[in-house]
C-alpha cells in the first residue's frame, strides 16, 4: 500500500491572510514530498473559503515548481463545470508543466451549494450524466481529431493542443461510492478514488467489495488502482484525540451546510449548521469520530490502516483539509513519515525477501 495527502488551501475566518494560507500548502506540500508519499492530491471548488481552488491544475502547477518527485493529481475536476476541449487542453497543458506528474481526477460533483452557482441549480445527483459523457470525449480528444455529438456537447472536428506528456494520457480516476459509478469508471479503465467519509470502519469493507465486484465484472480490462481517504490526524499521547475530534465535528457542520445547501454562506464563508440539522448524527458522537476516522497515535493508525490494506486499497490518502491547525497538520504529516510509512516498507520489504525477490 502506497500513500497519498490531500491539501488545499483553506481559510476559515477574513482575519487570515492568503499569503499564510499559500505559504501552510507550500510547506506541507514541500514535506509530503521530501517524506515519500506517492500523491498530492487537491479538489476543485468555487466560492468558499473554506477549500479555495478554483483551477487545481493552476495550484498543481505552482506546486510542481517545489517539489521534486511526489505526483500531482486532481481530487476531483467537477465534470458539469467544464467543457471537453477545455479540460482537454488544461490537462494536457498541466502534464507538460508538472514534467508528467499529473493524475487525472474527476468527479460528478458534491456540493448542491456550489452547483446552484456553477451549473444552473442543477441536482448534484445529475452530474454523474455529464461525468460519463465528458471522460471518454476528453480521452479521444488527448488522441488526436475527433469530433463530438452527445447531449451536453456537440462540436466539429477538433483536438487537445497540447496533447499530454504521459502517453497515452495521464492517469485517469474517477470518484465512486456507488456499484453504478464503480462498475463504469472500471469499465473505461479508470483507476477509483474514494471514502468511507465519517462511516464505521465496516464501510472500508464494503467499498472494497463494490470495487472488488465491478473488477470482477470486467476482467477485459486491467486491474485498476484503488484510492481511499479518510480524514486523518496524528498525536503522540492517546489523550490528545479530543482536539482533532472537534475540527472534524465543526467542518463536519460546515460540510452539511454545502452538501444540503441548508445554512448560510456569508462572503464565502460558511456557518456550521446545528447538530439537529446534520444527516447521520451517530457520526457526529464524538468517540464515534475518534473511532471511525484516521484519528490516533501512530500505533493506532497503523492498526486501522490494517482495515484498508484488507479492503485492497492501493494508496491510503491523509486528508488534512478539515480546519486541523496547521501545526498539527504539519506534526501529522513528520509522525507517519518517521513511525507509520516505515512500518509498511519493512514488510513490504520482508514481503520481497520472502517472495525470492
Amino acid at each position: 500500500m502506497k500513500f497519498a495527502v490531500s491539501l488545499t488551501m483553506e481559510r476559515f475566518s477574513p482575519d487570515t491572510p492568503m499569503s499564510a494560507v499559500k505559504g501552510n500548502l507550500l510547506e506541507l506540500a514541500r514535506m509530503a514530498d521530501e517524506g515519500g508519499f506517492e500523491t498530492l492530491w487537491t479538489a476543485e471548488h468555487h466560492t468558499i473559503e473554506c477549500t479555495i481552488s478554483p483551477n487545481p491544475l493552476m495550484t498543481l502547477t505552482w506546486l510542481a515548481q517545489h517539489t521534486q518527485q511526489i505526483r500531482l493529481g486532481t481530487s476531483t475536476l467537477v465534470a458539469p463545470y467544464w467543457s471537453p476541449i477545455r479540460l482537454a487542453g488544461e490537462a494536457a497543458l498541466c502534464d507538460h508543466l508538472t514534467g508528467g506528474r499529473l493524475e487525472f481526477g474527476i468527479a460528478r460533483g458534491s456540493y448542491q451549494y456550489e452547483f446552484d452557482r456553477m451549473a444552473g441549480g442543477m441536482p448534484q445527483q445529475e452530474g454523474v450524466a455529464y461525468l460519463k459523457e465528458l471522460v471518454p470525449a476528453v480521452r479521444k480528444l488527448w488522441a488526436g481529431d475527433y469530433a463530438h455529438d452527445g447531449h451536453y456537447w456537440k462540436f466539429p472536428m477538433a483536438t487537445s493542443v497540447p496533447k499530454p506528456l504521459q502517453q497515452p494520457h495521464p492517469p485517469i480516476w474517477v470518484a465512486a461510492r456507488d456499484p453504478g459509478t464503480f462498475d463504469w469508471a472500471i469499465a473505461a479503465g479508470a483507476n477509483i478514488l474514494s471514502t468511507p467519509l465519517s462511516a464505521p470502519a465496516a464501510e472500508i469493507a464494503v467499498l472494497g467489495e463494490k470495487f472488488r465486484a465491478a473488477v470482477a465484472n470486467h476482467p477485459e480490462v486491467p486491474r485498476p488502482r484503488f484510492m481511499m481517504q479518510r480524514r486523518t490526524c496524528i498525536y503522540e499521547r492517546a489523550d490528545d484525540w479530543q482536539v482533532a475530534v472537534r475540527h472534524s465535528s465543526d467542518y463536519g457542520r460546515m460540510f452539511e451546510n454545502l452538501f444540503q445547501n441548508i445554512g448560510t454562506v456569508a462572503n464565502g464563508f460558511p456557518e456550521a449548521v446545528s447538530y439537529e440539522s446534520v444527516k447521520g448524527k451517530d457520526n457526529y458522537n464524538p468517540e464515534n469520530i475518534r473511532r471511525n476516522l484516521m484519528f490516533g497515535t501512530p500505533d493506532e493508525i497503523i492498526e486501522k490502516l490494517e482495515d484498508y490494506e484488507a479492503a485492497g486499497v492501493d494508496q491510503y490518502c491523509l486528508g488534512l483539509t478539515f480546519n486541523l491547525p496547521f501545526a498539527l497538520q504539519a506534526r501529522t504529516l513528520k509522525l507517519f513519515v518517521d513511525e507509520v510509512m516505515p512500518h509498511f516498507a519493512a514488510r513490504e520489504r520482508d514481503r520481497r525477501a520472502a517472495a525470492g525477490h
